[in-house]
């Protein structure tokens, strides 16, 4: 993943492996000022989601390790579920939501439409597909690099 500042893309480095220990999945990290106080966060998520008690072992496994090796001390830190509407943006994720509904939108329209609803069927390095069920269903594959943001689509 792009976009993550230093001390964060440190933080995610050092956290992944014993994440990955406890069963979970480092999704993003974050390191932000927010007013005067430095947040240091982990969103974390598996298969079915996550609960409190996921999160607070989380936070007791990665944080003896952010105290001897990260370099900086933020005021706080969080482990957190990334939330039910957060972007897909790696190929886990992907993976991890196959079957399940997602709207993608695009940075230029693919037959005439820059958004497209559907059901994940596969993806790899190079692409997600998609089942669009509206106008009969069919496949549709887009290359990773025509897409701006994938949503999963929740319905109560």
């Amino acid at each position: 993943m792009t976009g993550r500042s230093k001390v964060a893309e440190r933080a995610f480095s050092l956290a992944q492996p014993v994440i990955e220990g406890l069963g979970c999945e480092l999704v993003d990290a974050e390191y932000k000022k927010e007013g005067s106080y430095y947040y240091l966060r982990l969103f974390v998520d598996r298969k079915g989601g996550i609960g409190i008690d996921d999160c607070e072992a989380v936070s007791r496994a990665v944080d003896p390790l952010f105290d001897k090796d990260l370099g900086v001390v933020p005021d706080y830190f969080e482990v957190s579920s990334p939330g039910l509407n957060r972007p897909l943006k790696t190929l886990k994720d992907f993976l991890r939501h196959e079957g399940e509904e997602v709207e993608v939108k695009l940075f230029a329209p693919i037959e005439e439409s820059k958004s497209w609803t559907g059901r994940i069927r596969n993806a790899d390095e190079d692409s997600l597909t998609i089942v669009v069920t509206e106008g009969g269903e069919r496949l549709i594959k887009f290359p990773v690099e025509a897409i701006s943001a994938v949503k999963r689509v929740i319905r109560f």
